[in-house]
């Protein structure tokens, strides 16, 4: 597969100090679609035969330079090969036209991710899992539906992006008519893009924030818009995704066949989070009426919001001792 030649940054330039217990390098590696993507590999120093390996990503619209990373050097630091990888159209990863998302492609992503460490040769290829965080939660959910490879999958304060484009937050918007008016406003501004001849982004966390801001858009805020979380190249941070760039997610559901995942799953979220329906409800919707429960946990974490799982909120609120035990055991 011929790469895309990409420009990486050489110097440490993430959210969270540099560990001494690993070693860290940037690869890339190409996705089915042709798409070559960057990542951050992270190798336990000293380590000795095959490892367990993991690839993260996420949250939706932030890059590997922030949560992701911070999970990858982490569960690094605790014995596993790690990848944080920027999805497609984002981040220092290929493709055009940029800050697009696509559920199928998106998938793909994490795919492509498992064939990097299948095939690298410091990992046992039959001890991979991956972890996704935010809207890549839903995503890893979809491709350990999918991807028989991957032995173990955390969502960690995950969304269900399709839910969320099609229903609104907290499916206030769950109508026909309301859908109805979203598809043309989309369908409205495809061609007013392609009369421009550019894309409109559809603005990152608002910025100044308005005094009357729901908490939850507050909670992002004091992530992405301050020195805790703010990255350059974060979609999030900055001037976020195209106005269509997650029109696809509007009919595509992604979790239609969680309860037929066989491999161990556990789910992750904040108590307070206002993201927390989702975390319940693919977690009811994967166990329903499946032969494959006594692997799969849902672990509700006392008092913490949404961005507490991106970096631990101040109060070590990411439990990786868990994610330890949850890893060695089911890729072992």
């Amino acid at each position: 597969m011929k790469k895309e030649e990409l420009k990486l940054t050489a110097e440490w330039d993430k959210t969270f100090p540099k560990s001494e217990k690993v070693d860290h390098s940037k690869v890339t590696f190409v996705n089915r679609y042709g798409i070559t993507l960057a990542a951050d590999l992270y190798v336990p120093k000293n380590a000795e035969g095959r490892l367990p390996a993991i690839a993260v990503c996420g949250p939706f619209g932030a890059v590997k330079e922030q949560a992701a990373g911070l999970y990858a050097q982490t569960m690094a630091e605790r014995g596993f090969l790690t990848v944080a990888f920027d999805p497609s159209f984002t981040g220092e990863s290929g493709g055009n036209v940029r800050y697009m998302a696509s559920p199928d492609i998106n998938t793909e992503d994490f795919m492509a991710a498992v064939d990097f460490l299948s095939l690298h040769d410091k990992v046992d290829p039959d001890r991979i899992g991956i972890i996704g965080i935010c809207g890549w939660g839903g995503m890893a959910l979809n491709t350990a539906a999918l991807d028989t490879r991957v032995k173990a999958t955390v969502a960690s304060t995950m969304y269900d992006m399709t839910r969320v484009n099609a229903n609104g937050y907290f499916d206030a918007e769950n109508s026909e008519e309301a859908r109805y008016q979203k598809k043309e406003a989309m369908c409205a501004q495809r061609l007013a893009d392609l009369k421009a001849g550019e894309y409109t982004l559809g603005g990152g966390v608002v910025d100044p924030l308005p005094e009357d801001a729901p908490f939850f858009v507050k909670d992002y805020y004091d992530y992405y818009k301050t020195k805790r979380g703010y990255h350059p190249r974060s979609l999030n941070s900055n001037g976020g995704w195209n106005v269509v760039g997650c029109e696809s997610f509007m009919n595509q559901p992604i979790l239609k066949y969680t309860n037929e995942i066989r491999s161990a799953v556990l789910i992750m979220h904040g108590e307070k989070a206002h993201s927390c329906y989702f975390s319940k409800d693919a977690y009811a919707a994967m166990t329903k009426d499946s032969k494959y429960t006594e692997n799969k946990e849902l672990l509700i974490i006392p008092d913490a919001v949404h961005t507490d799982l991106y970096d631990g909120g101040g109060k070590n609120a990411i439990p990786f001792d868990k994610l330890t035990q949850f890893f060695t055991e089911y890729l072992k």
